[in-house]
């Protein structure tokens, strides 16, 4: 039985991931396709322990490595536990983040690098997705979406209370990982309709083999 592939959904806050997986999942279903969706983090048990800790809003402070860690134990267990037997078994999974996430968040705008996880993701031996797709758009449209979205929570938002400046920096360093695997990480233009952004995704899916 040949392997599934490993496709990654990214974008800032608001971006309109979780909503493009949705419909994703409605055309998939429709074609017949074997498929598994799942998230980072909170894939699994363990895992939606660790989101708490993550993104609730309240809490203690954290430096940027136990951070760091966390995100990185979440998506071991979550590999192990969920996304390997899924793609063993000859089914796509669609993920709503994953480790471009961790690169882009962590490492370029908590400022710890690339280079620090990229060392940590080859000793815990965390494999890369086939596809990465990172809906691009404007922060300020993009923030005020997803603060919308979160409004009267007293749970969750942690991520979304940061500063413009820090959403920026997630931006640019999604588009520095688009620069620096081009074959990997593609950028798809997130300001246009639901619809339209859909389009594209099933284009690139299709251009990639991954839809007939």
């Amino acid at each position: 039985m040949e392997t599934g592939k490993f496709i990654t959904f990214e974008g800032i806050e608001g971006s309109g991931k979780s909503l493009q997986l949705t419909l994703l999942q409605a055309e998939l279903a429709r074609r017949g396709v074997r498929f598994v969706t799942t998230r980072e983090p909170g894939g699994t048990e363990f895992g939606l322990e660790v989101r708490k800790i993550l993104l609730h809003r309240a809490g203690p402070r954290r430096e940027p490595i136990p951070e760091l860690l966390l995100y990185l134990a979440d998506r071991y267990q979550h590999l192990k536990e969920r996304i390997e037997p899924a793609l063993a078994a000859g089914c796509h999974v669609f993920c709503d983040r994953y480790h471009h996430a961790t690169l882009a968040y962590q490492g370029h705008a908590r400022g710890l690098g690339f280079e620090l996880i990229d060392r940590l993701a080859e000793v815990l031996a965390i494999p890369m997705p086939d596809l990465t797709l990172v809906l691009d758009l404007d922060v300020e449209p993009a923030l005020g979406r997803a603060r919308a979205r979160n409004a009267g929570s007293e749970i969750w938002g942690r991520v979304e209370e940061e500063d413009l400046d820090f959403h920026r920096r997630v931006r640019e360093g999604y588009r520095l990982l688009s620069l620096r695997e081009p074959w990997r990480v593609l950028l798809v233009d997130a300001s246009g309709s639901p619809e339209e952004t859909q389009g594209e995704i099933l284009k690139i899916l299709a251009d990639r083999g991954i839809l007939e």
